[in-house]
């Protein structure tokens, strides 16, 4: 796909860059006039899926990477976040809501059900170039 804009951005797998990450990509789709409901919206999915990556992902481990990318074309906005974790080992399975693979940390297990809900796709596909995860969203504005 030929995108409008895009941009990268690649974080360490800390918690205090996840609102970093989500308000990176909040600024770059502004481009796109977003309704100040699908800037949140947007902002809650890319917090869901770099907290997922960090608490998930890495299990906290603060060495690794997270890579989101994001892309305008036209009034949609694509975002992918990928990291090199460890994965899921059944995707189908963990994107059921209330699905938590960390019960003993008071999960929700909602991570996937909100990124659906306020995103209009959501692709959770493993990261074939060096393990992890991949999350691709995207949403279109104007819907409101």
């Amino acid at each position: 796909m030929k995108f409008d804009n895009q941009m990268t951005l690649t974080i360490d797998a800390k918690t205090k860059n996840e609102s970093f990450a989500r308000t990176c990509v909040a600024a770059f789709c502004i481009e796109a006039n977003p309704s100040l409901s699908e800037l949140n919206d947007v902002k809650t999915a890319v917090s869901e899926a770099v907290t997922n990556s960090i608490v998930h992902g890495y299990e906290g481990n603060e060495n690794g990477k997270i890579t989101i990318a994001a892309g305008i074309c036209g009034k949609e906005l694509y975002v992918s976040i990928l990291d090199n974790g460890k994965g899921i080992e059944n995707i189908e399975e963990a994107k059921k809501p209330f699905f938590t693979s960390k019960p003993e940390q008071e999960r929700s297990g909602m991570g996937f059900t909100v990124m659906e809900t306020f995103m209009d796709t959501l692709l959770v596909k493993p990261n074939e170039e060096g393990g992890g995860l991949v999350v691709q969203m995207k949403k279109k504005f104007g819907g409101d």
